[in-house]
C-alpha cells in the first residue's frame, strides 16, 4: 500500500513493502527527483538494506557454529510493514521479526523506519530494536537512486559530485572485486567529481568516513544533497554498461553502517568488517537527509 507525506515544498510517496520511498515530487519546480524503478535497468528505488550491505562471501555467514545463507543486501526491503503513524509531514513504518526469518537470520528484532518533512528536506530515520536476551549482530543501510539527469536539456556531463569529508578523520577509498571490498587507499583530497561512467566500470565507489555528498547539475543548479554525519561508510552507485559505456538513468547514493565481505573474511558474522552489535534489550537509531534543491 502506498502513503503520501507532504508539505509546500515536497510530496512523497512510500510504498509500505520494504517501507521504500518511491517518488519525491518538488512542488515548486516541478521535478520528480527518484528513480522510475525501471527493471530494464534497477528494479527498486530506494531499498532499505539489512541485516547485511552488499554481498557475503559465497552468500553465507557463521554464527554459533552454524552456516546461514543470504543473498546480497538482505531482506528486508522485501517485507511488508505496518504503518504505525500519519500525520501531513510524517509517517512511521514498523515490523517485527516474530520467528519468520530464523532459518536466514536467527535473531528476533523490530525495525522502525520514519520519514519526516521539512520544507524541501526528507529525513529517513531508521530504529532497531534487539528482542533478544543477547547480542545482537547486523548491518544496514539506504540505496536511494537519484534521475540523472534530472531535468530537459541537460546531460550527464553537466553533473558533478561534491564531498564533504568527516573533521579529524582519515578518508579510505574501498573497490570491489567480484562483489568484495578491498580497501584501495587513503584520500587525502576529495575534489569536485564530475559524473562520467568510467567512475562506476568496477561498481560501487565506497568511501570511509564522508559526512555529505552533493549531486548538483553545474547548468541549472538542480540537484540532491544527501547528509549522514557519523555513518562510517557511503556508497555510490549506477548500473554500468560496458558496451555502450554508458551508465543507467540514475545515480545513487547510500549512506551505510555496513559493507560487503572482505576476500579474507572469517565468515562469522560477529567478526565481519563493519558489522553492528547492539547489547540485549538495546536500540540502535540513526537518520540521514536528503535536501532536494
Amino acid at each position: 500500500m502506498k502513503q503520501i507525506i507532504e508539505n509546500d515544498w515536497l510530496k512523497v510517496e512510500i510504498d509500505s513493502n520494504g517501507a521504500e520511498i518511491q517518488t519525491v515530487e518538488h512542488k515548486k519546480n516541478k521535478i520528480n527527483y527518484m528513480w522510475t524503478g525501471d527493471s530494464a535497468y534497477w528494479g527498486r528505488v530506494s531499498p532499505v538494506l539489512f541485516p547485511i550491505v552488499g554481498r557475503l562471501k559465497e552468500d553465507q555467514y557463521q554464527l554459533e557454529g552454524k552456516t546461514y545463507e543470504m543473498s546480497q543486501h538482505g531482506f528486508l526491503r522485501d517485507i511488508d510493514f505496518e504503518l504505525s503513524t500519519h500525520s501531513g509531514e510524517n509517517a512511521s513504518f514498523e515490523m517485527a521479526s516474530n520467528g519468520r526469518f530464523k532459518d536466514i537470520y536467527p535473531y528476533e528484532f523490530k525495525a522502525v523506519i520514519t520519514y519526516t518533512l521539512n520544507q524541501n528536506s526528507l529525513s529517513v530515520d531508521w530504529k532497531i530494536e534487539n528482542q533478544n536476551s543477547g547480542e545482537m549482530y547486523f548491518s544496514i543501510g539506504a540505496h536511494p537512486a537519484f534521475r540523472i539527469p534530472l531535468i530537459e536539456n541537460e546531460g550527464l556531463e553537466d553533473y558533478h559530485l561534491k564531498f564533504t569529508p568527516a573533521p579529524n578523520k582519515e578518508v579510505m577509498e574501498y573497490e570491489l572485486e567480484n562483489a568484495l571490498i578491498q580497501e584501495k587507499g587513503v584520500r587525502t583530497n576529495l575534489s569536485d567529481t564530475r559524473v562520467q561512467p568510467e567512475l562506476f566500470a568496477k561498481d560501487a565507489m565506497i568511501y570511509s568516513h564522508i559526512d555529505r555528498i552533493e549531486l548538483v547539475s553545474a547548468k541549472s543548479n538542480h540537484g540532491i544533497e544527501v547528509g549522514f554525519t557519523d555513518f562510517p561508510f557511503v556508497g555510490i552507485w549506477s548500473k554500468y554498461n560496458k558496451e555502450k559505456n554508458s551508465i543507467a538513468p540514475f545515480l545513487c547514493i547510500e549512506p551505510w553502517y555496513g559493507v560487503a565481505d572482505t576476500h579474507d573474511t572469517t565468515g562469522d558474522l560477529k567478526e565481519k568488517f563493519g558489522i553492528n552489535q547492539l547489547e540485549a534489550g538495546g536500540v540502535f537509531q540513526k537518520a540521514y537527509t536528503m535536501i532536494f534543491k
